[in-house]
C-alpha cells in the first residue's frame, strides 16, 4: 500500500465561489490527515474566459472543467474540485469522480429588488440567468416575465439588482448559502416551479484513476446519500445526451433505502414541457435514471430536443 501523501495541489477555477468550495475541501483533507497540506491552483476555464456570450451559444460541454481535467492528465495538480452541475457525464477513461460531497441546499434562489417573490413580482419584470433551464421554468410559471442572459461570478450578477438593472436574478441556492450571502434571497424555488440542475448543490472531486494515494485520501469525503442520487440524475442526463446549456432538469431524493427520481424537458419558452417521477430502490438509480429519460423521450421530448438544438444553430 502507498504511503499517505505529505502534499496534495488541488486544481480549480478562481471565482469566489469555485475557490471557496476548494478551501472547504482542502480543510476537510487536512483535518483528516494531520501533517497533509493541500495547496490551490486557480485555473481559467473556456467557460470563464467567454463572458459575453451565453452558454448555451458557447457550444460544446464541460465548459467550467476542460482545462482543469488536461492539468489532471498532465500531473500539474493532483485533483479537481467541480460544481458537479458542471460535470459532464462522459469523462476522460483516466479520470472518475473519486467523490461526491454531501449535498447543499439543492434549489436555486431568487433574489429580487424590495425581496418580492417571484408570483409578486410586477408584470415584465426583468430576470437574469445564464440557464436555459431556469429560463423554460420560469416562463412555464409566468409567461410575461422578460428573461435576460446574465454571464458572470455571483457577486457581479448580485449587482445588477442592487444597481436596479433587474428586477430580479436565479442563482443556485447552495453557492449563496456558502458565501454566507443567504440573506439576499428573497425566494427559495420549489422544485414544482423550478426542478434543480443535475447535481446541483454537491461537489465532485475528480482524480486520476491509477493514482490510488490520491483516491484513497479523498474518499473521506464522499457521501453515499449524495453520490446515489446524483449517479440517478446525471444517468437521466446521460441518456438524453445533454448538457447544462439544454432545458433539462432532474433531481433525486432518499427516504431510507427508497430514491425518488423527477425529471424534465423543456422547450425554450416554457412551452411544451415535460415532467415525469419515478421510484426505486438507492441500487437502482442508474437505471432508473435511464427509465425515466425513456418515458419523456416517448412523450414528445425527442421532438422537444431537436427543436432546441436547431434554435442553438
Amino acid at each position: 500500500m502507498a504511503a499517505a501523501p505529505s502534499r496534495l495541489t488541488i486544481g480549480t477555477r478562481g471565482s469566489l465561489l469555485a475557490r471557496w468550495q476548494a478551501d472547504w475541501v482542502k480543510g476537510r483533507l487536512e483535518a483528516a490527515q494531520p501533517g497533509l497540506r493541500v495547496a490551490l491552483t486557480i485555473i481559467k476555464t473556456t467557460g470563464d474566459k467567454i463572458l459575453d456570450v451565453p452558454l448555451a451559444k458557447v457550444g460544446g460541454k464541460g465548459l467550467f472543467v476542460k482545462e482543469i481535467e488536461e492539468a489532471l492528465l498532465a500531473g500539474a495538480v493532483d485533483l479537481a474540485v467541480h460544481s458537479m452541475k458542471d460535470v459532464p457525464t462522459a469523462l476522460p477513461a483516466a479520470l472518475h469522480l473519486a467523490a461526491v460531497t454531501r449535498r447543499e441546499e439543492p434549489y436555486d434562489a431568487l433574489i429580487s429588488r424590495d425581496r418580492l417573490p417571484l408570483a409578486k413580482l410586477p408584470a415584465g419584470a426583468t430576470i437574469g440567468t445564464s440557464s436555459l433551464r431556469r429560463q423554460s421554468q420560469l416562463l412555464a410559471y409566468r409567461s410575461d416575465l422578460k428573461i435576460v442572459a446574465l454571464r458572470g461570478n455571483l457577486d457581479t450578477r448580485l449587482r445588477k439588482v442592487r444597481e436596479g438593472a433587474m428586477d430580479g436574478i436565479v442563482l443556485a441556492a447552495a453557492g449563496l448559502r456558502r458565501l454566507g450571502w443567504e440573506a439576499e434571497i428573497a425566494e427559495i424555488l420549489p422544485p414544482t416551479i423550478c426542478l434543480p440542475a443535475i447535481g446541483q448543490g454537491a461537489l465532485g472531486i475528480e482524480c486520476r484513476r491509477d493514482d490510488e494515494t490520491v483516491n484513497r485520501a479523498v474518499r473521506v469525503l464522499d457521501d453515499s446519500d449524495t453520490r446515489a442520487c446524483v449517479d440517478a440524475e446525471r444517468a437521466f442526463l446521460e441518456r438524453l445526451e445533454g448538457g447544462c446549456q439544454v432545458p433539462i432538469a432532474a433531481h433525486a431524493t432518499l427516504a431510507g433505502e427508497r430514491l425518488t427520481l423527477t425529471g424534465l424537458i423543456a422547450g425554450l419558452l416554457g412551452d411544451p414541457i415535460l415532467r415525469d417521477e419515478v421510484m426505486g430502490s438507492r441500487g437502482e438509480g442508474r437505471a432508473k435514471g435511464r427509465e425515466l429519460a425513456e418515458r419523456l423521450l416517448a412523450r414528445g421530448g425527442e421532438a422537444i430536443l431537436r427543436a432546441v438544438y436547431a434554435d442553438q444553430g
